[in-house]
Parts: structure tokens; sequence; C-alpha cells
């Protein structure tokens, strides 16, 4: 078929021109197939976040605390998944990346973004059962390991790339 493309293209440039456009029409496409499914876990990220917020304001901010405060502890907790996942606070990633848009989420993988979603509600789990925070930290990191090794070795992960 390389060969008949190639003759083609020599014999017509009207279809060289149709190949090319061909090419890059299919390009879009799968560009655009894969970015809706990278928009498809970052929302699905989202949505178990406000469980993840729900079991912290439940169990982790008492009443008294000011606005500022309680931004801090879920401040907290949202680095206590990065770093158990990506092995960074926030901080630390837009001081590595001051020439991106966005924070560290808006830059993961699909792969990422599944763990991600998945350690939001293991999170919001051990929080429900009063576990501290270093604790906590230690086995979602665990988690993050196993599941994102998993994640690599998926074939259908793969296909979505």
């Amino acid at each position: 078929k390389d060969i008949a493309f190639e003759f083609g293209s020599w014999l017509s440039p009207e279809f060289k021109l149709y190949l090319i456009k061909e090419f890059q029409r299919l390009k879009d496409e799968e560009a655009r197939a894969t970015s809706l499914e990278w928009n498809f876990q970052r929302t699905l990220a989202k949505v178990n976040y406000r469980i993840h917020t729900d079991a912290i304001k439940e169990r982790l901010i008492p009443p008294q605390l000011t606005k500022a405060q309680t931004a801090t502890v879920y401040a907290s907790e949202a680095d206590l998944l990065n770093v158990a996942l990506f092995g960074k606070t926030a901080k630390q990633w837009r001081e590595e990346n001051p020439n991106e848009d966005g924070n560290i989420r808006d830059h993961s993988t699909i792969e990422q973004l599944v763990v991600l979603s998945n350690l939001e509600s293991i999170n919001a789990i051990l929080i429900q059962q009063a576990l501290p925070q270093g604790e906590r930290l230690k086995q979602l990191n665990e988690i993050a390991i196993s599941q994102m090794t998993s994640l690599m070795k998926n074939s259908s992960i793969k296909k979505l790339k």
C-alpha cells in the first residue's frame, strides 16, 4: 500500500493533497479522543474529591476554626494525596514548573488520575476511621505504587494513548 500511495502521489498532486489532509484529520480525531478520556478522568477525580472534602469537613475540621485555618486543613489533605501519588506537594510542583498553567493534577496522566480518584475515596474512608495523617500517607503511598504498577501493565490503558 505504501508503494501504491507513493505512485498515486506521483501521478496526481490532488491525490497527494487528499492523502495529507486525511492523515491530518485522523491525527486530529485521535488527539480529540485522547483528550476526552483525560477530561473524563479529571472530572471523575473532581467528583471523588467531593467525597474526600466531605470526610475532611465531618471529621477533621472543628467548628471553632477560622476560614484560613479550615483552608489549611483542606490544603494539607490535598497535599497528602499529592505526596502519596506524585511524591511532592502542589507548591513544590509549582516551584519546579513555573511556566506551566494549572496545577499538578491538570498535568497528570490518565493512569495518575485514575489512581488519584481511588486515593480520594480511600483517604475519605481512612479519615472516617480516625487514622492519623502519617499512617494514612504511608497506606496511600503503598496503594498508589501498587495501582500505578498495575495500570502501567494494563494493555487497555495503553490503547487509550
